[in-house]
């Protein structure tokens, strides 16, 4: 007689970390602080305040946490996508933008970009902070995120990282955190929606794949990903862990490029050869085409691509929306490993002809006779 034994499925992390957050989504625990962690909570919503500034603090103030706790591979991977908000933003003032956009729409999307890059920063700092609280005191603090208005769900996968230091997790789980955060607080804001996201000019943005997060490394060189879907919750979790692996399939290099160029928010930090932070044009004169295969052509000036600081004023927020976005413990599906086999970097092609289509809009004044 053959006896067939039957073996419980070895539980994933994955699983581990669904049956806590099920527990959280049922369990509302009342902690009475005592006068040491006041002290402390009022600490880190100062100094995350006095680095949420503006785009080049946010994205100096990641790269900074993330030289001395390199285990917490989210502070690059969003010290990287924060530069392109920087670049996206002073966009706004260079020379193709200007000519496309009028000023009440420029003034609406850098709101847009801004606030989200603000309260992004908001969220997710005060967390490193605590994690590195945690780290000098020998005992996890993760208790004390929900005083600072941080996801239970995030709650649950600090405590799992604390005794499973699985990077891996850690970054994704971040990742789907901040999406999930601005969902209703920037995406589904009313105002964003009819100023921003319903436009026409936001749509061809779109069409035209400006929506490109670009790494750039060595000289002149990029890699990166393109979102085409920028209003999908799903298409911009699936694109942070695309852009998670390609970042960290050469970290080393995109490493050694952000230490030895400081971010301003002009595209003159990666590409001198066709961006400058001084404006070498010339009122009134119509605008001429100046790139062939993302070269000057002969004789041509560099397109004007302002320091962010030139660019734009530092804002005053008003206070975050209160809230938890987690309600579905099914979320942590998203922590599941990507396919890398499938995973391309590339992108240079790609980004080399949004600007040249950048350029005859900006060139005919008239985005849509692209399209006629």
């Amino acid at each position: 007689m053959v006896i067939f034994s039957i073996r419980s499925r070895e539980k994933t992390p994955i699983d581990t970390i669904k049956e806590a957050s099920q527990l959280k989504l049922k369990i509302t625990e009342v902690h009475h602080l005592t006068k040491d962690e006041h002290a402390l909570l009022e600490r880190i919503r100062c100094d995350t305040q006095e680095l949420n500034l503006n785009n080049v603090t946010r994205t100096k103030a990641y790269f900074d946490f993330y030289q001395k706790h390199p285990e917490i591979h989210w502070a690059f991977l969003g010290h990287m996508v924060s530069r392109n908000g920087g670049w996206n933003m002073t966009d706004l003032k260079g020379d193709l933008l200007t000519r496309l956009l009028t000023k009440k729409e420029r003034n609406d999307f850098f709101n847009f970009l801004e606030r989200g890059n603000w309260l992004i920063f908001q969220d997710a700092y005060p967390q490193f902070l605590l994690y590195s609280e945690s780290l000098k005191r020998g005992k996890p603090l993760f208790y004390l995120l929900p005083n600072l208005n941080i996801s239970t769900f995030m709650e649950t996968i600090w405590d799992y990282f604390w005794k499973n230091p699985n990077t891996y997790i850690l970054t994704i789980a971040l990742v789907i955190n901040e999406q999930n955060y601005l969902e209703k607080r920037v995406i589904q804001n009313s105002v964003y929606q009819k100023d921003v996201l319903n436009t026409l000019e936001f749509k061809l943005q779109d069409h035209l794949s400006f929506n490109h997060i670009l790494f750039p490394y060595r000289k002149k060189s990029l890699a990166g990903q393109t979102l085409h879907q920028f209003q999908s919750l799903h298409e911009r979790i699936v694109l942070g862990k695309r852009l998670y692996g390609v970042l960290f399939k050469k970290r080393d290099l995109f490493m050694k490029w952000a230490k030895e160029h400081p971010h301003t928010g002009s595209r003159k930090d990666y590409w001198p050869h066709i961006f400058n932070n001084v404006n070498e044009g010339i009122p009134g004169i119509p605008y001429q085409l100046r790139l062939n295969s993302c070269k000057l052509r002969w004789g041509a000036r560099k397109i004007y691509s302002p320091d962010l600081k030139s660019a734009w004023k530092n804002v005053n927020h008003q206070e975050a929306e209160k809230g938890d976005w987690f309600h579905d413990w099914q979320v942590a599906d998203y922590l599941s490993e990507l396919d890398e086999t499938q995973l391309s970097g590339e992108i240079e092609y790609e980004y080399c002809k949004t600007l040249e289509r950048l350029e005859l809009a900006a060139l005919a004044k008239k985005v849509i006779t692209l399209f006629d």
